[in-house]
């Protein structure tokens, strides 16, 4: 099927990936908050059962909040712009291999103009410093 979407099962192997790689395990050492739209795949109850038992608290934008959507929108605009469309990609367990470090360097080193063109990282160190 074209453009169907992204499915449950998509999400919840990108949750365990993802996990794994972070904590080096099957669960957080700690409950940890997992921000997502309220789309199908993210609000599916298997989803959010297995959220729980990975460690992950599952967090819902709210509904009809176009700032919080904004946000969510505007970084998968930069990571697909910057990342997918030019990165040879021909199957899923590839993308799985490199979105984590592109998520890395998205928060590492990507400029971001609403930051004074430094990453999340390097604006929040300065925030700090001055505090």
């Amino acid at each position: 099927m074209v453009n169907a979407g992204i499915s449950g099962s998509d999400i919840r192997d990108i949750m365990l990936e993802a996990v794994e790689r972070r904590f080096g395990g099957h669960r957080a050492p700690s409950v940890i908050e997992m921000l997502s739209d309220n789309g199908s795949p993210y609000i599916a109850k298997d989803t959010q059962i297995f959220a729980r038992q990975l460690g992950l608290k599952p967090c819902f934008t709210p509904v009809q909040s176009p700032q919080s959507n904004g946000l969510s929108e505007a970084f998968v605009k930069t990571l697909k712009r910057d990342y997918v469309q030019v990165t040879p990609l021909p199957d899923a367990q590839t993308v799985l291999g490199l979105i984590g470090g592109w998520i890395e360097d998205y928060n590492d080193n990507h400029p971001h103009s609403g930051l004074k063109m430094r990453s999340p990282r390097e604006f929040i160190a300065a925030q700090t410093a001055t505090a």
